[in-house]
């Protein structure tokens, strides 16, 4: 069973359906269905979606080649580099529109689906196990239960059913913030790169915002403007509402950013960063995407992480359903947070320290020095870091000199 059909969920099911297995997609809205994103994908997603088989050629896609950062007057764009292993290209999509299709290549792929059914508490046996769910069904909310022998958490941010089953957030880990609107721009909805501003200051405070702006094209005539944050010291939420109207102020008048532009209200949500909750199993419960904190404290990118995960939790499902129940089968599936830690722990981990000295104090513009934006290769080493588009083994020195640095960062303990 799988609680949420965003992207993790979405995925988990259809690669548990692919492996044969009998598998419960459970949605608590019906789709189409909105939700706050940037709507980009980098790289590392969009090999995702070619592993899930979606048609990235298909009407609704806009590809980019790369992102251009803007700070301080200096604008420098940089390509998406040439791995191999990953695409050279990164893509936007609405998530109004991509949440369902993720959730039709699901159920194509056999998994059933189920809209409309909000899930209210798991149900646990004696020895606190959980074997099922209870939830209301339809309109009128009418209760009903499912049972099943393993349950992927991907009910997001919230994460309830990680919460009712114990499974608390890291207190020490803050909760970043993204809001973002549409607008009708033709002058900037088929721009090829994704832009991105890291000078941007908070209003009430002066200091500099603890994370940056962006500009998506969406290629339908309309982009995504937004921004997200981290709070400045943990304790002091960023109004983002102001920054962004403050900073909509200095974008070119020619790009139509505009109030009778918008194509949408503003909206914003939280950012569960810096993997917040763990293990990412126990007693039958695999938590993927926003449930399991996974949003990268580097970039506040999510999406990819969330579908790479749901890889990794139904291919550990669908080896451990192979054993009998039991021991044998327990240390399967005790491997998921051990394949997440061994891909992503140090990468999170140094993440979660450049999050507390850098971008909470600073913000983005400490990295984005005059000197660094001089400098094409400290470019493409810093864009590479921050959205984890390297390659394993290492394509280049490049490559090589990141995954060195990795090495250097403590392991996680669990």
């Amino acid at each position: 069973m799988v609680v949420g059909a965003g992207p993790a969920g979405s995925a988990a099911a259809l690669h548990l359906a692919r492996a044969g297995v009998d598998v419960l997609l459970l949605e608590k809205g019906s789709f189409p269905r909105d939700k706050v994103c940037g709507d980009g994908l980098t790289p590392r997603g969009v090999q995702q979606l070619v592993r899930m088989g979606v048609d990235i050629d298909a009407p609704g896609w806009m590809r980019n080649r790369g992102m251009r950062w803007v700070c301080e007057g200096r604008e420098v764009e940089l390509d998406w580099p040439r791995l191999g292993s990953l695409p050279d290209f990164g893509l936007t999509r609405s998530r109004r529109d991509f949440d369902d299709l993720l959730a039709d290549h699901a159920r194509a792929a056999g998994a059933r689906l189920h809209t409309q059914v909000k899930v209210t508490a798991p149900l646990t046996d004696r020895a606190g196990r959980i074997t099922g769910v209870t939830a209301t069904r339809g309109p009128d909310g009418e209760p009903v239960r499912y049972r099943a022998p393993l349950v992927v958490a991907a009910d997001g941010a919230s994460a309830r059913t990680a919460v009712a089953l114990g499974l608390e957030r890291d207190a020490r880990r803050p909760v970043a913030a993204a809001a973002r609107r549409y607008y009708r721009s033709p002058a900037r909805t088929n721009d090829p790169y994704l832009e991105l501003w890291a000078d941007l200051r908070c209003p009430r405070t002066g200091l500099d915002l603890p994370g940056y702006g962006w500009v998506f094209p969406l290629g339908d005539g309309r982009i995504n403007v937004g921004l997200g944050a981290t709070p400045q010291r943990r304790d002091r939420p960023v109004d983002l509402r102001a920054a962004l109207e403050r900073w909509l102020g200095r974008l070119p008048a020619e790009w139509g950013v505009r109030e009778e532009n918008a194509d949408s209200p503003l909206r914003s949500a939280p950012l569960p960063t810096g993997m917040n909750r763990r293990p990412q199993y126990r007693r039958g419960l695999l938590l993927v995407g926003d449930s399991a904190g996974m949003v990268s404290p580097w970039s506040g990118e999510g999406i990819a992480q969330a579908m790479e995960a749901a890889e990794v939790a139904a291919e550990t499902i669908a080896l451990a359903l192979a054993r009998p129940s039991g021991p044998r089968r327990e240390r399967a599936l005790e491997q998921y947070p051990l394949e997440i830690r061994r891909r992503w722990g140090r990468y999170y981990r140094l993440g979660n320290l450049a999050s507390d000295l850098v971008f909470a104090r600073y913000g983005f513009r400490a990295l984005l020095h005059p000197r660094v934006m001089a400098s094409p290769p400290l470019l493409r080493a810093l864009a590479r870091l921050l959205t984890n588009v390297t390659a394993e083994p290492a394509h280049d020195g490049l490559d090589a000199v990141l995954h060195a640095l990795l090495r250097l960062v403590p392991a996680p303990k669990r």
